[in-house]
């Protein structure tokens, strides 16, 4: 591995922007000044921001890539090639593919599942960013449950939330909802009564979904594995899960959840898209006002990869959100909350995971190069290459 150093540029230390170079070697950051092997990479970043990766804790715009359309499929390693790239291409040096796990057969089935974990054990040593795993597991899919023991005592990098859009799906076809029903129906490779039909035995094992949550969490819990909930509803619903021990509320759909989760010191993920088009698709809190009110500790990119550069860059140009405080929201804040103690920062013995970007309170700032664990990545501008040795 090729020894980098990235000179001149404006480097986010802690709080603060300093004119200083970065040395990475081994992969590892050292310390300011530390001795430049004479066979070094130099990439002048002169004029441009030196900022930490980009932390995504639950994203699964990679679904489009295994099935950009209803009944179409490509192969998983090549859509994880295609993810790799775009993961890369927008600064992200650590992805959680958000994974589901449900009862549906199809594109979120266990089997479905399975195959996809098993590609990525393949072939994610060929891949340019670290690759993890948050396994959304619906919590009326029981038959998952096995599956979750064996890849939870497996270093797989994993983290788990706890999802029921069962509950959600049935208040929406009992009120006469079914303007999903097509999308629903055709990512399961159903009719629409069939999945109706299907829909109906699943809802009535409710009643032992308690003791099913209950498994996994201890399982979970004894793995060490970060636990999130997912779309919390009600302040109870925050607390049960909180009992469990998860600390990390996932788009928490009312504002008095957030101020709830964050009294007890945990953290609340809002989506990045949601800051960028200004607020929720689905009627959830403005991420960009629980950001700015303290309420919102990190971002992710839910469905679409462009939105954690651009939600930070929106934060900073709108809301006058300091660089650092903004950046915090995709970097330092989700590696702390997904206890990945050695990345989110740039510091000596530390991942060199390093995005160089234009100043993001710019008009049409973008990435420039990608550094994940100080090897290039992504390179938009070979200028960056001109002080090469």
């Amino acid at each position: 591995m090729r020894p980098i150093l990235i000179r001149n540029g404006r480097v986010l230390l802690d709080d603060t922007l300093e004119d200083a170079d970065v040395l990475i070697l081994d992969g590892i950051i050292q310390p300011l000044g530390a001795s430049v092997p004479a066979d070094a990479l130099q990439l002048d970043a002169r004029n441009r921001l030196v900022l930490p990766g980009i932390v995504d804790v639950h994203g699964d715009a990679f679904e489009r890539q295994i099935m950009p359309r209803p009944k179409v499929s490509f192969d998983l390693p090549l859509a994880l090639g295609e993810t790799d790239r775009q993961l890369a291409a927008n600064g992200i040096t650590t992805a959680y593919h958000g994974l589901t796990l449900s009862w549906e057969p199809g594109l979120r089935s266990i089997e479905a599942g399975s195959a996809f974990l098993e590609a990525l054990n393949r072939v994610r040593k060929n891949l340019s960013v670290d690759h993890r795993v948050q396994i959304r597991w619906e919590t009326f899919a029981f038959e998952a449950i096995d599956l979750i023991c064996d890849w939870l005592e497996r270093p797989l990098d994993l983290s788990i939330a706890f999802n029921d859009h069962t509950s959600s799906t049935h208040r929406k076809i009992t009120a006469g909802n079914h303007s999903k029903l097509s999308d629903w129906a055709s990512r399961a490779g159903l009719s629409n009564e069939g999945y109706l039909a299907f829909f109906g035995q699943v809802w009535d094992r409710r009643a032992a979904v308690g003791d099913a949550v209950d498994r996994v969490a201890t399982m979970t819990r004894a793995s060490g594995v970060p636990m999130l909930s997912h779309d919390d509803l009600t302040l109870s619903d925050r607390a049960a899960f909180r009992s469990l021990g998860s600390d990390i509320a996932e788009f928490p759909l009312a504002e008095e959840i957030a101020s709830d989760a964050r009294s007890h010191g945990e953290h609340c993920v809002f989506g990045a898209p949601n800051v960028v088009r200004g607020g929720s698709h689905t009627n959830a809190p403005t991420a960009a006002d629980m950001v700015t009110r303290g309420l919102g500790t990190v971002l992710a990119s839910d469905y679409y990869y462009p939105s954690l550069f651009s939600a930070a860059q929106r934060l900073i140009r709108d809301y006058s959100m300091p660089l650092a405080m903004a950046w915090a929201q995709v970097s330092t804040n989700p590696a702390q909350a997904m206890r990945l103690a050695d990345r989110g920062r740039i510091e000596p013995d530390l991942r060199g995971d390093i995005v160089i970007a234009q100043d993001l309170a710019q008009d049409g700032a973008r990435i420039e190069a990608t550094l994940s664990e100080g090897t290039i990545a992504y390179l938009a501008n070979g200028a960056l290459l001109e002080c090469t040795q």
